[in-house]
């Protein structure tokens, strides 16, 4: 299987290429991003752009793909909802359509977050946006397209998150959560186990296009 990861630098995207690397099922990995992350393997392929709304200097490279996964994500606080848009909307459609152009058997794994707003028109900002952004994809050519919701992600294997206050929060919040697990199964995974979850969704191995923490949780 030839796989394509966004947000490989990311704490999600980061946990999805270690999977990536150590399953025998996936011979080529490319990763796009404007930086490089620091792995080395053999099937790793890093293709670096400055701007990612305009794929065409790497166009020959995204092809023969079986299986995207969308780990780009930015937090809201401080945006404006056209901001946020830009980032979290804008960007993902450009780079989905350019993707299913050239891959229409494409399986498409994008990774959203726990209360995002399929109506599109609750209060909260980003979850309004995540979920437009949501709509658009679903509705898209793809072979197929996954909606992930995960909880809370506890990074293992000396991930961390590029925003600062996250690893703080994480760090702070480790010696309780084995009790957090106890009390809410399901909705606490790591990037260890999300990674797998992806890799199987990209497999066929969900009958569900959303699925929220729960379902992955244990994997």
């Amino acid at each position: 299987m030839n796989v394509v990861i966004f947000g490989a630098t990311g704490m999600v995207g980061q946990g999805v290429l270690r999977e990536c690397l150590l399953d025998r099922e996936i011979t080529r990995v490319v990763i796009v991003g404007r930086t490089a992350p620091p792995a080395n393997d053999p099937k790793l392929h890093a293709l670096v752009v400055p701007d990612l709304f305009d794929l065409s200097p790497v166009a020959a490279e995204l092809t023969d793909l079986d299986a995207c996964f969308y780990c780009i994500g930015v937090t809201s606080l401080g945006m404006s909802e056209a901001e946020y848009a830009r980032v979290t909307h804008d960007l993902t459609l450009s780079i989905a359509s350019r993707l299913v152009a050239n891959n229409p058997r494409l399986a498409f794994v994008f990774v959203s977050g726990g209360g995002a707003d399929s109506s599109e028109r609750g209060r909260v900002m980003w979850a309004r946006v995540k979920g437009r952004t949501e709509n658009a994809l679903l509705a898209m050519p793809f072979r197929s397209v996954t909606i992930v919701r995960p909880g809370l992600i506890v990074p293992l294997h000396g991930i961390t998150s590029r925003t600062g206050w996250y690893n703080v929060f994480y760090g702070l919040m480790r010696p309780f959560l084995p009790l957090f697990q106890r009390v809410t199964p399901g909705y606490v995974t790591t990037t260890e186990r999300l990674g797998r979850a992806m890799i199987r969704i990209a497999r066929g191995g969900f009958d569900r296009q959303v699925l929220e923490g729960q379902s992955f949780g244990r994997v």
